[in-house]
């Protein structure tokens, strides 16, 4: 495990130092970000907020992927998922 890593869904995902949570889940190859609030399937979508496409739940908190950076240790699930 890299010390620049996070959870996502029970699996690490490594990160560069100044990445958002939804680059890191891209590049590694995460394109369906689980259901939404609304049980629509997330993704990476406009990269500024905007079209909330990408919540996901940090820490237990919804946030927009694309907006909040990466940092090591934080649990990342799914915003609508079960797996809080």
């Amino acid at each position: 495990m890299s010390s620049n890593s996070f959870t996502w869904n029970g699996r690490q995902i490594a990160f560069r130092t100044g990445e958002t949570i939804a680059a890191a889940l891209s590049a590694a190859d995460v394109q369906d970000f689980g259901p939404d609030l609304l049980g629509q399937s997330g993704r990476f979508f406009c990269g500024i907020g905007a079209c909330q496409g990408c919540l996901v739940r940090v820490d237990g908190r919804v946030r927009e992927s694309c907006l909040a950076p990466a940092r090591a240790g934080l649990t990342i699930t799914s915003a609508g998922g079960s797996h809080v």
